[in-house]
């Protein structure tokens, strides 16, 4: 029996909803429904969710939306269902907040198996070089636990994946780590994703934590090689 995580499913095709709901209580999962984006932010904000099965066409308001609401101020995974198969639109639909994603028709057992893993990514234990982490005289702070980063003194709202890739080059500093080393370390040996899903976390990352992300003070580019975090510090870097 799993642990008993709540799954939010928010599907507007009435058959699909509870084919899915099936399974997943099957598995021993708690699952909340909603068949409109309006609906699914309610449900959202007043009960505990630990992941969103999620549709992006849907009445009220369109998936996107509601994931990017989500996304300003919760890191919970996000498993995003679409028709759209071309690469740059499933790399849209990671860049606005999505940890996964799986193109209809899809196979439901599949989708059992994607929120298994990234439940068992978002919420494993890590391994940091310390609880808690301070750069730059505390202009950026990590909490590791509770995978939380404040910049300036002020909370960064991260998803649990992009989390996932600072944490691993938190490890080691200095390091470089490839794409593929980043998606096996951060992901498992098993994540189907794309090596350009690293290039758009490592964006929103800097987005979030560099005064200038063309000219990186802390995560930089490898050029052929990928990425290491290095802080500067009075001009040089540790």
């Amino acid at each position: 029996m799993n642990k008993k995580y709540n799954i939010l499913v928010v599907e507007d095709e009435l058959n699909i909803l509870e084919v899915v709901k099936a399974y997943l209580e099957k598995e021993g999962y708690e699952v909340t429904t909603a068949q409109d984006g309006k609906r699914a932010l309610e449900i959202f904000y007043n009960e505990e969710i630990h992941l969103v099965v999620l549709d992006l066409m849907l009445p009220e308001l369109s998936g996107e939306e509601v994931c990017s609401k989500i996304r300003s101020n919760s890191s919970v995974p996000i498993i995003m269902l679409t028709a759209k198969v071309e690469e740059d639109e499933k790399i849209e639909g990671l860049s606005i907040g999505a940890d996964d994603y799986l193109t209809k028709p899809f196979s439901v057992r599949e989708l059992v198996v994607r929120v298994r893993a990234l439940l068992r990514r978002s919420y494993r234990e890590f391994n940091p070089l310390a609880d808690f982490l301070s750069f730059n005289d505390g202009e950026l702070e990590v909490y590791v636990k509770e995978m939380k980063v404040k910049v300036s003194g002020k909370d960064t709202e991260f998803t649990a994946n992009e989390f996932r890739v600072l944490n691993i080059l938190l490890t080691s500093l200095g390091q470089v780590f490839s794409r593929e080393q980043l998606l096996e370390k951060a992901f498992g040996i098993d994540y189907e994703g794309f090596d350009r899903n690293v290039d758009t976390y490592i964006k929103n990352i800097r987005q979030k934590i560099e005064a200038n992300p063309r000219e990186p003070k802390y995560i930089k580019t490898v050029y052929g090689a990928g990425y290491k975090f290095s802080p500067e510090v009075n001009g040089g870097e540790l």
